[in-house]
Parts: C-alpha cells; structure tokens; sequence
C-alpha cells in the first residue's frame, strides 16, 4: 500500500507574490504614509485570503492509503443497470460509476474500475487488490467479518420477476418453485435461507439469469428492482411482482481496518448528499415514481 497526501500549495504561492508586491511599494521612494497603510492592508488583505483559503483547503484535503499511488480502483460487476453496466461503445457508467468518479475526484485520485463477477469484487478488496467494491452491494454480518463498510448512499428493493400469467402472484408463492438468482448476492442468500440451495438457481449475472427466466428453465427470479425493471424493459412478457421480496441499503466495501480511506469516504458521502450530487446522480439513471 502507497500512501497518498494531498497538497495544495496555490494559497501560500498567492501568498508570497502578495509579500513580494508589499515589499517593492514600501522600498519606493515616492511612497507616502497613505501608500505605506495601503500596502499595510494589501499585506493584510492578503494575509487574510490566504488563511481562509488554507482552512478551506485543509478542510477538502485528504490522507489517505490507496492498492496504487494516485489511483482509486474500484472492484465491480458491470451487469448490474442502471449501477453499473457498459454503454454501447463499452464504456462504465451507471449510479455506482458516478459516485465512484466524484469520490476519487474530491480525494484527489484518478477512479480505475476493474469489471469482475461480484463475489470476485468483494474479494479482491479483502485481498488488496482493489480500493473499494461498489456493485450494489449491501450490508451483512457475514461481509462485516471481512470487510468494513461506508455508510449508504442509497436503497435497493430485492423485486421478483416472473412471465406474465404466471401463478406466482406473491413472495410466498416461490415456495416450491426454482428461483433464479445473481450468485453471492443477498437475493442469493435470502432465497437459500428462506427455500434452501435446491430451489435456488444461481447465475453470474442477473441477465443470465433472467434469459433462463425467459427460455423457462427457471421460474422466478429474485433481484434488486432498479435493475430488474431494466430487464423487464428489455424482455417483453416479463413482470415484477407488486409486493417486494426484501428492502435493503447500499454501502461501499473497503478493506477490513483502512479507517483512513473509510473516514475520507464517509465524510465525501456526507457533503454529496448535502450539496444535491447523489441525489442528482441517482435521478439520472431512475426516474421519480
């Protein structure tokens, strides 16, 4: 791990130009006591700029420890709309991406994202290989053993998706049924506690699963609703159940005792939610109900 510190040294250069302006006026020999108290309150004036810009500066700077000098490299899986997910000319974007982007610009960092199956995103930042892990991830006892977690940014809904006609009407009618899931997610986990592994489905993706939702090998699938709507969109005969399956909260995973990168985050996610920047970036990619 290379350590990062931030530096802003415009305040104190502007600083020195200001000294140097007051040193010449006061050496001139046509200077008179009323440009000498000028120059005084230029100095002073200056004096005071630059100690309000070094609190403001000192206030936005951040120490903290990033995998790579420079570098905030965010662990993900981009099958995951509107979160995260590649456009046509295979660009990241989405709710995930953005905020991941506004994070490394206000710690100062360049935003890598490395795409992977989402049980490999939360591993590779136990692992050290990557800073955060943003992938619509949620909190649990078991994630809390390995990892630490931001606060939320937002809140996902676990919905269910099943062709139109079908018998299932509720939650509880996935009793006895095959459910397809996103592996390692915590749809995944609720299905398998609530119907055990055998009526569970697991695929690496939830377009996977949702294309055997489609094909009928499977007869529900259980997913976060932002992008279930995406796929409901995408494959006509499909729906989303009215009653939810689970509520839930997303958060940024970080490796187990880095303090310093989950203070900065948490303090970055309190002034984004303040300014209107999360709120503007969630509105972007879903539309107000």
């Amino acid at each position: 791990m290379k350590k990062l510190t931030a530096l802003l040294l415009g305040a104190a250069m502007a600083f020195s130009l200001a000294a140097c302006s007051g040193t010449d006026s006061s050496s001139s020999e046509s200077t008179a006591p009323e440009s000498s108290s000028a120059a005084e309150d230029t100095s002073s004036e200056a004096s005071s700029e630059e100690a309000s810009s070094t609190a403001s500066a000192e206030t936005a700077s951040y120490d903290v420890e990033t995998v790579e000098d420079g570098v905030l490299i965010m662990s993900t899986n981009a099958a995951f709309p509107p979160y995260e997910m590649t456009n046509d000319a295979g660009e990241f974007e989405g709710i995930d991406v953005e905020m991941a982007g506004e994070i490394a610009k206000r710690l100062g960092l360049e935003l890598q994202i490395d795409d992977m199956d989402f049980d490999a995103a939360l591993l590779a930042v136990q692992q050290g290989k990557s800073d955060i892990a943003m992938a619509g991830i949620t909190i649990t006892e078991d994630r809390l053993v390995n990892m630490d977690f931001s606060d939320t940014y937002a809140n996902g809904v676990q919905s269910v998706i099943v062709p139109e006609g079908s018998d299932i009407t509720s939650p509880d009618d996935l009793a006895g049924k095959l459910v397809g899931v996103q592996r390692g997610t915590t749809g995944y986990t609720f299905c398998i506690d609530e119907f055990g592994e055998d009526a569970v489905a697991p695929f690496d993706n939830g377009n996977t699963a949702v294309q055997n939702l489609v094909s009928g090998k499977v007869d529900a699938v259980v997913i976060d609703n932002a992008p279930a709507q995406e796929y409901v969109a995408a494959n006509p005969g499909l729906t989303i159940l009215d009653t939810a399956f689970a509520d839930e909260d997303y958060a940024i995973g970080v490796a187990k005792g880095n303090t310093q990168l989950l203070d900065a985050i948490n303090s970055i996610l309190a002034e984004m939610e303040a300014d209107g920047t999360t709120q503007a970036i969630i509105d972007k990619y879903i539309s107000a109900e």
